[in-house]
């Protein structure tokens, strides 16, 4: 079984707000108490967080279903919901998140860092948060807004100052470990290297990390063995070092070719080819090992490399080895921009910003988009007639109606509210008047024709009462 992931895609689900509470306090001697319907509670976030002391992404390849809590409604008394409790997620340092169409969507690097992969919903205000002058009672509360759910693809790129690249079994591995604490498994046949190792070393005032990256081959950065799944563990790093093998059994590799073929495959990979390249010749405790280094230490220097020899065995060459990657490290290090402190940007709405377009489709359709119409809508229960006039209250007063007119749209014309996929359609009848005066009980509104069974019989048994008290008012026994 494997123990360790750097790629997984990660299903999240943020929590749903509560929805309010359409209430009236009721208590006795106090008939008109007045509206206490409690707003509903936030829903939970789904939160990743660096924790560097998880170095795989093991866990969410198995459970790659996330979802926070939701808020609680709010309840009579003016008593509001709980919120969700927010889900935070560890991830190893250096992880990529992007969409599914392979945008990045951040970057996290260094310990605490955060990023909110989903966003909880808002909580619906009840009816004593609506209540106004105009509005005493609202017979109606606004619906909690659902989180947001979406697909994320989760890479973790290993946060090392240098890379060992090379062949398999070219001794990568046993370096690492005489040049750090770092422990990896060694053994005599390819591919022992199955996930990144990190050492830590000490050169000096100099402290640095390097990886030992799982072995490459021909073909690997299009995906043959394991280069193109352990690539990516190259991308942070200051110096890729190669380390060649001059004591191969096999007859048909020299270090000069394998070299070349590690490049090629890192030129085909892209985004390298700044780094600077140090070359070490491995092995040389062997004889034949030393003879080699001797040939082709020449030829190396020529190319520009600076070549060193080594021996994780006999440990020779490894503290010149160490010194001359702290001094390229520390290079890197003070070449990079210092880090500023992020700015407060603020960037005030334009004057003839209205926070929301009306555009007409092909097929005669008005479509409306804007932050505040898709919000109001989403927290809009349409089983209220009070609740439908008084999202049409809100969008009369945000302008709607006018740059309806203004586009054209004439009475009956269909207007969508919302994205394509989730929008709310109606046929568009333009207020003539709009506000309280216009609202019967609660939990109706006059402006709309859709009759409601309750509300209807409430009216036949008023018309009959009002018939038979003025048949009674009218009848003269004398």
């Amino acid at each position: 079984m494997t123990t360790f992931v750097d790629r997984v895609e990660l299903h999240v689900a943020a929590g749903n707000g509560g929805h309010g509470c359409a209430s009236v306090h009721r208590e006795k001697f106090k008939p008109l108490g007045g509206p206490d319907g409690g707003n509903g509670g936030r829903g939970g976030d789904v939160i990743l967080v660096v924790d560097q002391s998880v170095t795989t992404l093991l866990d969410y390849h198995h459970s790659p279903h996330r979802k926070a809590t939701n808020g609680q409604p709010g309840a009579g008394d003016n008593r509001s919901g709980k919120d969700g409790q927010d889900l935070v997620l560890p991830v190893p340092d250096g992880t990529v998140v992007l969409d599914r169409q392979g945008n990045v969507l951040a970057d996290l690097v260094g310990q605490g860092t955060t990023f909110i992969a989903g966003q909880g919903g808002r909580g619906g205000l009840g009816n004593a948060a609506l209540a106004s002058a105009r509005r005493k009672a609202p017979g109606f509360a606004l619906l909690g807004e659902p989180g947001e759910a979406r697909d994320v693809v989760m890479e973790l790129k290993t946060v090392a100052d240098v890379a060992l690249v090379g062949y398999p079994s070219a001794g990568k591995s046993s370096l690492i470990s005489v040049l750090s604490a770092a422990k990896p498994k060694i053994a005599d046949y390819p591919f022992t290297t199955l996930v990144p190792n990190l050492g830590v070393v000490t050169a000096g005032s100099t402290v640095y990390t390097i990886a030992d990256v799982p072995g490459l081959i021909p073909g690997a950065s299009q995906g043959r063995g394991l280069g193109l799944e352990f690539l990516r563990h190259v991308e942070r790093c200051s110096v890729l070092v190669h380390v060649l093998d001059t004591a191969t059994l096999e007859s048909d590799r020299d270090p000069v070719s394998d070299l070349d073929v590690i490049e090629e495959e890192l030129r085909q990979y892209g985004g390298l080819d700044d780094r600077p390249r140090i070359v070490v010749l491995n092995k040389i405790d062997i004889p034949d090992g030393q003879d080699l280094a001797d040939m082709i230490r020449p030829d190396l220097q020529a190319r520009g490399y600076r070549v060193f020899e080594a021996s994780a065995v006999a440990r020779t060459g490894l503290k010149e080895l160490s010194f001359a990657l702290a001094e390229i490290v520390a290079e890197a290090r003070a070449a990079k921009p210092v880090e500023e402190a992020t700015r407060i940007v603020i960037r005030p709405k334009a004057v003839d910003d209205a926070g929301f377009t009306v555009v007409q489709e092909e097929d005669g359709l008005f479509r409306v988009r804007g932050e505040k119409p898709e919000r109001w809508v989403r927290q809009t229960d349409f089983n209220n007639d009070e609740a439908v006039g008084y999202l049409a209250d809100r969008l009369n007063r945000l302008g709607v109606e006018d740059q309806l007119m203004k586009a054209g749209a004439r009475a009956g014309d269909g207007v969508a509210i919302g994205p394509e996929d989730n929008a709310v359609v109606f046929d568009w009848e333009p207020s003539m008047m709009a506000g309280a005066e216009m609202l019967g009980r609660r939990g109706e509104d006059h402006r709309l024709e859709a009759p409601r069974p309750a509300a209807q019989r409430r009216r036949d048994r008023e018309a009959e009462r009002d018939d038979a008290q003025r048949e009674f008012d009218e009848f003269d026994p004398f």
